[in-house]
C-alpha cells in the first residue's frame, strides 16, 4: 500500500517497484475466550496497523466480503476497526481495549505469546498462498542516473535471499542479532520462530497481487482507481535474475514503458 500511495500522489513520477523481498507474515489473531469462529468477530474490536495500511486494506476487504459494513474512515461498524501503532498493540491486547489484531510478523506471533489464538493466517486468502508485504523501491532518478548502482544492489539482495532460504537457521539468527542491537534485546525464541517460518523471502514482487491489493483499497473507498502503469521496472532484476540461472519475474503488465 505505501508504493501504491506513492506511486500514485506523485502522478507516477517518483518511484518504481524494482524487485519483490517478502511474502506473507499476516495473521488474524484473537482472544480465544471471546472469538471461537470467525463469525464471533461481528461486534468486536480488532486493531490493525494505520488507516490505509497494507493490513487494515486486506482487512477491511475481508469483512466486505463477509457481508459486513464497516465505515473506512471511522473504522465503526459492524467489526470496530481499531487502528493502533503494531508496538501498542500488544499491551492493548493484554489489557482487553482490543479483542484481536490483523497484523505482520512479528506482532502476530507475539501475540500469540501473550495467550492470542492464529484464527486466519491471509495467505489461506491468496492464490498459491503468496502475496506481496515487502517491495523494493527506488526513485526513478536515481535509477535513471545510477542504473550500475541499482544493479549492484539487486544483485546483492538476489544473493542474499538465496542464502537465507538456504540457511533458515543462520538468517533467522543474524537477523535477531541486529534486532538486538537496533532495539536493545532480541526476540524471544517463541516469537521469532514461528514468525520466520511463516514468511516468504522471495525475489518475485509477485506484482499481480498488487494490482489486487490495490483494487481491495478501491473497494474499501480508501483510495480512487489508481492508474498503476508503470509501477514496476524489473528489468534490471530479471537480468540478474537471468545471469543468476533463475526464472525471470512478471510485473504483471504494470511494467514500466
Amino acid at each position: 500500500s505505501p508504493s501504491i500511495n506513492g506511486y500514485v500522489k506523485s502522478k507516477g513520477s517518483n518511484l518504481r517497484i524494482i524487485s519483490g523481498s517478502a511474502s506473507g507474515g499476516v495473521k488474524l489473531v484473537v482472544n480465544p475466550e471471546k472469538i471461537k469462529t470467525l463469525d464471533d468477530l461481528k461486534g468486536k474490536k480488532i486493531a490493525t496497523p494505520q488507516k490505509g495500511n497494507t493490513q487494515d486494506v486486506a482487512f477491511l476487504n475481508w469483512i466486505s466480503e463477509k457481508g459486513w459494513t464497516v465505515d473506512p474512515e471511522s473504522g465503526k461498524g459492524d467489526v470496530s476497526v481499531v487502528r493502533t501503532d503494531n508496538k501498542v498493540t500488544p499491551d492493548a491486547f493484554k489489557q482487553g481495549s482490543v479483542d484481536g489484531a490483523w497484523v505482520p510478523e512479528p506482532t502476530a506471533s507475539k501475540l500469540v505469546s501473550d495467550g492470542g489464538s492464529v484464527l486466519l493466517d491471509e495467505t489461506a486468502l491468496w492464490p498459491e498462498k503468496k502475496f506481496v508485504i515487502t517491495n523494493i523501491i527506488v526513485s526513478q532518478k536515481f535509477l535513471k542516473e545510477h542504473p550500475d548502482v541499482v544493479e549492484a544492489v539487486l544483485k546483492g539482495t538476489v544473493k542474499t535471499n538465496e542464502w537465507i532460504n538456504a540457511n533458515p537457521d543462520q538468517a533467522k539468527a543474524s537477523a535477531n542479532a541486529r534486532l538486538a542491537a537496533e532495539g536493545g534485546k532480541p526476540l524471544d525464541a517463541k516469537v521469532i520462530d514461528p514468525a520466520w517460518q511463516s514468511i516468504l523471502v522471495t525475489d518475485d514482487p509477485l506484482a499481480a497481487t498488487l494490482k489486487a491489493q490495490a483494487d481491495h483499497a478501491v473497494k474499501a473507498e480508501l483510495i480512487q482507481q489508481p492508474d498503476l502503469a508503470g509501477i514496476y521496472d524489473l528489468t534490471l532484476l530479471n537480468k540478474v535474475l537471468k545471469a543468476a540461472g533463475k526464472p525471470e519475474v512478471s510485473d504483471a503488465g504494470l511494467g514500466a514503458k
